[in-house]
């Protein structure tokens, strides 16, 4: 590694992002980045509380920073290692996103300066599928890093198991072939071989811009963990190492042999390292606190200085502002020769512009240009983004008679509004992955905090195949790894009838990971200390938001707050699907401009909202299912009876608004409806919080609920009978005695 940053820092590099496993985190911290070894000491001391280090995971797992002078070129170098989990192969993608972010920020076109370090074990570089993933983002253009080197330490056994059993080819390497980068293999036994290979491998990377993989073929002289005894699963193979003379010692012989230094020479070497640890361990027990900003692996200079953290900047915006966009968002060059069906939707949003509302997918663009022309870069990626799986976003135009001739509305608004100069727009296609691209958005959005950067999954439910990601990177972020994200995940939802495979994107399971405590005293008791202030200090605490959005105007808000919030955390969306095109679901200009903003619930505000007193239910809802009910109320003639209210933030949980809504109505009864199966969805989640605040209103009474039956799969298989569920549990919605 350090041949490596030696040279490569002579050909131009002068910041080095490295990704790795934690085995050997150890000695990478302390004799490659150099971090002060009394630190290390100093993290592994029991004293330390836990707001030092965050959850208090496994010490080697912690990424960090730092700044240090590289001696053999006499230049100043940064040196990142970025946190990991024990899936060890996580890190990787994150680790490329990091560095392309690096590379955009400083202007980096070619990789030059900014360059990134992967080092793997032979079983894992071999049989972790998100390796193939990760690579095969190597040479995309919205995903390159313009080369990786890759260290694998092949000590040819991986936990408990041997190549025989963990691999399918010669070399845990060979998936390296897929892309054709150079492999390396070299005898570890000899540093003076490995200095060579890693010159190569330096030079290659510096020269064509592509991944090169250095196979470093060595031993584990321990077994799985310093306490394990090898010798019971691997007993030939633990014979003949136990025979090897260490790494170290053969050199010394090698040199001393040679004539270039002495025996004494080499005792006092290693006498002189002995005394250095000596010194930083007992220096290390007068640090009384080791502070979180020496474990980031990105830290965020001053964007937390100067900010109230109980105030967020309005998100509504002029409404010339919202018209101009909305104008831009719907033209295109005279010379661009565009697709019939493209053409319609362009004119129907001009049409919309011109009568003061918005779409989805009109809504959702001019939260983009809002923040471009205010100097926020915005990243969109996923499969299908560019037009949007549902054919409605169309960011990237194309010329349907020149090849490769494209248009994209968010990258020309120069010009737009006199003296602002708008920041870029990245909307790409990813590969066809989701673990290794939702990896990278998270590596990406961790450098800048005033980057806005959103995945998107094709369907909710693919983010199944990301779940490592979003379990180890996203949801625990900061109490894990002490940083903050921003992060914006897309996941369309909703049953329309399509089956199982593409109706639900899970949206318990975001609910069940969040920190959002239902106690009922607690609720009182946060409610009464911070009054006015409940709603941002939830948003303080939470790990992230998890919202089912009802409107475009109402997504446009929450898409602004992401960014204009003073701190950061991670935004779950229930996507829409039917809500896209549904006329019903269109907003006016009026919800979008001044003082309005992100509402965490919409109220009812039809004759129920005037007449409350003769309400006699109360419904309860999130999401697409609203406009079910609206149709089914407005059909059985009870919007005078039955009131209903949207939950459009979900977590953290709106009790003081919630709280409001049942006082207005006294006579109601309270019903939560939902799609989703009861088993799945929000039901788990609200019904807790709902029955405590009953509870604290005096209210001995159940909530009731009003969905489809519990069921092992997602959504029923076949329009028939999703149509059937639907009209079961809607006949009853509208009725006050149902339980």
């Amino acid at each position: 590694m350090k041949t490596i940053i030696d040279k490569s820092t002579e050909y131009g590099a002068e910041s080095f992002i490295v990704g790795m496993p934690h085995r050997g985190r150890l000695n990478v911290l302390a004799n490659v980045c150099r971090k002060p070894l009394e630190n290390i000491f100093c993290q592994f001391d029991s004293k330390l509380n836990e707001e030092d280090e965050g959850s208090g995971d496994v010490k080697y797992h912690l990424g960090m920073s730092h700044h240090r002078l590289n001696r053999v070129t006499n230049k100043e170098i940064k040196i990142a290692v970025v946190a990991n989990p024990s899936h060890l192969e996580a890190v990787g993608p994150v680790a490329q996103g990091k560095t392309r972010h690096e590379q955009e920020c400083m202007g980096d076109t070619d990789g030059k300066r900014v360059m990134s370090i992967l080092l793997h074990g032979d079983a894992a570089f071999s049989g972790q599928g998100v390796v193939y993933e990760t690579l095969h983002l190597s040479d995309l253009p919205a995903f390159t890093t313009h080369g990786t080197i890759h260290i694998v330490v092949n000590n040819q056994i991986g936990f408990t198991t041997d190549p025989r059993f963990s691999r399918s080819s010669p070399y845990p390497t060979d998936v390296g072939r897929v892309i054709n980068a150079p492999i390396f293999h070299v005898n570890a036994d000899y540093p003076e071989e490995v200095v060579y290979v890693c010159k190569v491998a330096a030079e290659w990377r510096a020269t064509f811009g592509k991944d090169v993989v250095v196979d470093l073929v060595c031993y584990r002289r321990n077994g799985h963990n310093e306490n394990d005894n090898p010798y019971v699963t691997q007993p030939i193979m633990y014979k003949a190492i136990k025979k090897q003379q260490p790494v170290m010692e053969k050199y010394a012989d090698q040199l001393v042999n040679s004539g270039v230094v002495t025996k004494e020479d080499y005792k006092n070497e290693i006498e002189k390292y002995d005394q250095i640890c000596k010194k930083a361990y007992d220096e290390s027990k007068n640090i009384l606190v080791n502070k979180n900003s020496e474990w980031l692996d990105s830290p965020w200079g001053d964007f937390f200085t100067n900010k109230d953290q109980m105030k967020v900047a309005p998100t509504g915006i002029p409404e010339e502002v919202v018209r101009k966009l909305g104008v831009q968002a719907s033209s295109v060059p005279d010379d661009l020769n565009v697709h019939s069906s493209l053409s319609r939707v362009l004119k129907a949003r001009m049409k919309m512009v011109e009568e003061r509302t918005v779409d989805w997918a009109l809504g959702e663009t001019i939260a983009y240009m809002s923040l471009l022309i205010d100097g926020y870069p915005v990243r969109l990626s996923g499969q299908d983004v560019e037009r949007g799986t549902f054919s409605h976003r169309h960011h990237v135009i194309h010329d349907q008679n020149i090849d490769k001739k494209t248009y994209c509305q968010l990258n020309d608004l120069d010009g737009l509004f006199e003296g602002k100069k708008p920041a870029p727009y990245t909307v790409c296609n990813s590969s066809l992955s989701e673990y290794a691209v939702l990896g990278f958005e998270v590596g990406f959005s961790q450098v800048d905090p005033n980057c806005l950067v959103l995945w998107e999954a094709q369907f909710g439910d693919f983010a199944n195949t990301a779940q490592p990601i979003i379990d180890q990177f996203i949801s625990c972020g900061q109490d894990k790894w002490v940083r903050q994200l921003g992060l914006t995940l897309l996941l369309p939802h909703g049953y329309e009838g399509m089956g199982p495979e593409h109706s639900s994107a899970r949206f318990e399971r975001f609910l069940q990971m969040s920190n959002d405590d239902p106690s009922q005293e607690l609720i009182l008791q946060k409610l009464e200390i911070f009054g006015d202030d409940f709603a941002m200090q939830q948003l303080h605490d939470i790990n992230w938001f998890v919202c089912n959005i009802s409107t475009p105007a109402n997504f446009f808000h929450a898409i602004r707050r992401q960014i204009l919030l003073p701190f950061r955390r991670p935004l779950i969306v229930m996507s829409p699907k039917a809500i896209l095109r549904l006329p019903e679901a269109r907003s006016s200009f009026d919800e979008m401009i001044g003082d309005t903003e992100f509402q965490r619930i919409i109220p009812d505000n039809g004759p129920a909202s005037e007449n409350p007193e003769a309400v006699n239910k109360l419904v309860f809802c999130t999401g697409k299912v609203y406009y079910e009910i609206a149709k089914t109320r407005k059909v059985t003639e009870k919007e005078g009876e039955v009131a209903v209210v949207r939950i459009e933030q979900v977590s953290p949980f709106p009790y003081d608004l919630i709280r409001d809504e049942i006082d207005k109505y006294p006579n109601a009864s309270i019903s939560w409806v939902q799609e989703e199966h009861k088993n799945m969805g929000a039901f788990q989640y609200v019904e807790p919080r709902l029955r405590h605040l009953l509870m604290n209103m005096g209210r001995d009474e159940k909530v009731k609920y009003e969905g489809r039956f519990p069921a092992a799969s997602p959504a029923a298989g076949n329009k028939q009978l999703h149509e059937q569920e639907l009209d079961a549990f809607m006949s009853n919605v509208c009725n006050p005695d149902f339980y």
